[in-house]
């Protein structure tokens, strides 16, 4: 068999991604503008992160090689300096969170941030808000958020801590009083926090049992950071794959540890001073810090899953391996059709789930200011929508990180690839902030309390939240189910009605069955996905149409990302289609094929532009912290030059060499020898 054209393949990939980007037809500074929100946007994040990459402290080369005490001390000096530079450069609270997101570190202080600041935004009375806020704002005090017990975490309502009122005393008792109510897995509980949001049962004088509430409790001294009195906390020890290993994650028992009335969280609920309850104008507003961590999770998904993409598309596209090309060199990995059905997908989805968030906390802030007012009347949409997109995008963050690991072959498995560990510290957002198989059922119980509605009374429809707008395809003077055809898969209307469709008809047929008690055992999963995606498609529809803003040919490679997005959201969901009855079998050919043809097709047309999208994104060399995602497409040299940074290669021989290596090597010499002797005889 022939060779191929001898060839320096080190020196190739330098080549290789050279004429990757010179195939793009995009101007990455404008789809780069468009993804982050405005120029000024990026041009925050880029004043920051050349701030940032100035300090050796966040040099992030030789982290892998930290133990785990030594990571967290890491992270605490990286917050502390953190801390530093924010007050040197005067930043403002936007531009701190940014630098923090630039980070991509795992920090204590991502709790402080992102849990328990907004719960005293929303939910701290006037005096709490007098009395703490500044200490909270300028990090005086670090807090955390205490719910999750050991022997409950999504179900809020059967915790187990007691917090009772004492009216003599004008005081709230905290008690932990089982082993089962000790709080767990409370991120920067173990070490860190001063003070925490304890969820507690609110116990009234006469003994009656108000359900969860939110307290404020001080956890350590000031002065020396000891527990107080009354409270045991410690860390709950080392994570699965040793994941989050600079996080704390920690318990506490509380003793009878005694509050003042004025540490209730009671801007809307509160006790009066002789034990009387006020009650909160909606029994869900106690899920507005849930609520925010949930919405602020989309982009944040986007943006994880755009690492994984830039990595494993920019590796695929400068490693050669099997089959010759036309010039007789290997094939680029990431022409084969089984990588870049597997990548291209990927990126569509960060592209959609980015600018989703933007939606998603917008509206949530329209929430926040009703419910500032009292207007309770958006909660119940939001919390649905936010649980089904919680689902819906971790679950698909975590499937893609790991899909771009393995696309990557053995080389992905290295820890200098960078996506083992963007895996495993994304991992547990499947269970945190609600376990996802539990979410489900409540973005179902949403979904089929409007559905009987809009079965009984046509009314209903213009009644009908946003996010449920695929329930009027259910009213008797709406559409009726589309012919599906091969030129279906070529019009957006088209494939997003589908969508609707299906979610519309997987509902109704849910609800009318489910007097009956007859229903599969993944109907939630199954439903809640439906009905979310058809939520996410016709929002995609929208970004197709609002793509205007952009010049033509950004506008036409961007569009066919999000056809790409709608495609593959389709064939996910060829089983439903078909169930339902919107694609039939005729007996003649596969009715799926035209469909996968399409998405062979759209894959075909965004590949050129491949490396163009993902440099859109904008992440550095720094940032992305990966030997097989540099910028310059040098993969061999940066993955050799991390190797040499190995702790273990700085002896020649190592030092277990001589009590555990010599001995069982020397062993097995002596019983060769002896084995050896009576052949020499013969």
């Amino acid at each position: 068999m022939a060779s191929g054209p001898r060839v320096d393949v080190n020196q190739q990939t330098a080549a290789d991604m050279k004429t990757a980007r010179s195939q793009t037809s995009i101007s990455v500074k404008t789809v780069r503008s468009y993804l982050h929100g405005g120029q000024k946007v990026w041009d925050l994040r880029e004043s920051l992160e050349k701030i940032l990459v100035q300090e050796p402290l966040f040099d992030k080369k030789h982290r892998d090689f930290l133990g785990r005490t030594d990571q967290y001390i890491r992270a605490a000096a990286i917050i502390n300096r953190l801390d530093e530079l924010r007050r040197i450069h005067s930043w403002s609270e936007v531009e701190y969170t940014t630098a923090t997101s630039l980070l991509s570190e795992v920090m204590s202080t991502a709790l402080h941030d992102a849990a328990f600041q907004p719960v005293f935004l929303g939910q701290g009375s006037p005096a709490l808000m007098e009395n703490y806020w500044d200490l909270v704002y300028e990090k005086g005090i670090q807090g955390c958020y205490l719910q999750t017990e050991l022997g409950h975490g999504t179900n809020v309502a059967r915790l187990e801590t007691t917090s009772t009122y004492i009216p003599e005393t004008q005081e709230f008792e905290i008690n932990s009083p089982s082993l089962t109510s000790t709080k767990w897995w409370i991120g920067a509980l173990g070490k860190s926090a001063t003070h925490g949001a304890v969820q507690a049962k609110l116990i009234l004088p006469d003994g009656k049992d108000m359900g969860p509430h939110l307290f404020f409790v001080q956890l350590r001294s000031l002065e020396d950071h000891r527990p107080l009195q009354g409270i045991t906390v410690g860390d709950i020890g080392p994570k699965a794959s040793g994941g989050m290993a600079a996080q704390d994650q920690g318990f506490a028992r509380f003793d009878h540890v005694r509050i003042p009335r004025t540490n209730m969280f009671s801007k809307f609920a509160e006790v009066t001073t002789e034990g009387s309850y006020i009650q909160p104008p909606h029994a869900k507003l106690s899920y507005g810090g849930m609520m925010y961590i949930r919405a602020n999770m989309i982009p944040s998904a986007g943006w994880t899953i755009a690492k994984a993409a830039t990595v494993a598309i920019r590796y695929t596209t400068v490693r050669r391996q099997g089959e010759p090309d036309a010039k007789g060199f290997e094939r680029q990995v990431l022409t084969y059709p089984s990588t870049y059905y597997r990548l291209l997908p990927i990126l569509s989805r960060a592209f959609v789930f980015i600018e989703l968030g933007r939606y998603t906390i917008k509206a949530l802030t329209q929430m926040q200011q009703r419910l500032a007012n009292r207007d309770t009347s958006l909660l119940p949409e939001m919390h649905a929508l936010l649980c089904g997109l919680k689902v819906f995008v971790t679950t698909h963050g975590i499937s893609d990180i790991e899909t771009a690991r393995r696309s990557m072959g053995g080389h992905g498995f290295s820890a200098f690839a960078g996506l083992g560990r963007l895996y495993i510290e994304y991992l547990p957002a499947a269970t945190f902030e609600g376990d996802n198989f539990v979410l489900d059922g409540q973005v179902v119980r949403a979904a089929t309390k409007l559905c009987k509605a809009v079965l009984s009374s046509t009314s209903a429809v213009a009644k009908l939240p946003l996010p449920s707008a695929y329930l009027r395809l259910l009213s008797t003077a709406g559409e009726v189910p589309p012919q599906v055809t091969g030129s279906t898969w070529h019009d957006v209307h088209s494939v997003v009605l589908l969508l609707e469709w299906r979610a519309a008809l997987m509902v109704k047929n849910f609800t009318q069955t489910q007097a009956s008690g007859d229903v599969d055992a993944s109907v939630n999963q199954r439903l809640a996905k439906a009905v979310t995606e058809a939520f996410v498609a016709a929002q995609v529809g929208e970004m197709i149409n609002n793509l205007t803003i952009l010049p033509s040919e950004d506008a036409k490679v961007v569009g066919c990302l999000y056809r790409l997005y709608l495609l593959t959201s389709a064939e996910s969901a060829l089983v439903d289609l078909l169930s339902v009855g919107l694609i039939r079998h005729t007996g003649v050919g596969d009715p799926t094929q035209d469909l996968r043809l399409a998405v062979k097709a759209l894959c075909l047309e965004v590949l050129p532009n491949v490396i163009g999208l993902t440099d859109a994104f904008g992440f550095s060399d720094w940032s992305l912290d990966s030997a097989l995602g540099v910028f310059d497409g040098r993969v061999y040299e940066a993955l050799w030059k991390r190797v040499q940074m190995e702790p273990m290669n700085k002896d020649e021989v190592t030092p277990a060499y001589a009590p555990y290596i010599r001995p069982m090597l020397q062993r097995g010499q002596a019983a060769a020898e002896q084995k050896m002797k009576p052949k020499s005889k013969l």
